[in-house]
């Protein structure tokens, strides 16, 4: 889920042309090495609130063979869902293998 969590963070600072994960979140910052993703959404949330943005919606699809996602997908959007502090029926996370790709 961490690739998940960061994918949307990126999202969500370009949507805001607030710049990017590793701008606000260096990996050689030793503040943030082993830090929860979830802990990094929350304060992407502090910041987008801080410039007058906020989150509405998440849609994203995540690609992987194994592990299979759907058991997962419930917890993870209740995690996005507080982290963002939005409703629940304002995230949409979809789960694909790599059939049929091109």
């Amino acid at each position: 889920a961490d690739v998940l969590i960061h994918a949307i963070i990126d999202a969500i600072f370009g949507a805001a042309a607030l710049g990017d994960i590793g701008m606000h979140f260096p990996d050689t910052d030793r503040k943030y090495k082993g830090i929860s993703s979830i802990v990094l959404l929350k304060k992407t949330a502090m910041l987008l609130k801080i410039s007058g943005y906020a989150v509405n919606n998440i849609d994203a699809t995540v690609i992987a063979e194994k592990p299979k996602m759907s058991p997962y997908i419930g917890k993870m959007r209740e995690n996005i869902s507080g982290a963002l502090d939005i409703g629940l029926e304002n995230i949409s996370i979809k789960a694909k293998t790599e059939e049929g790709l091109g």
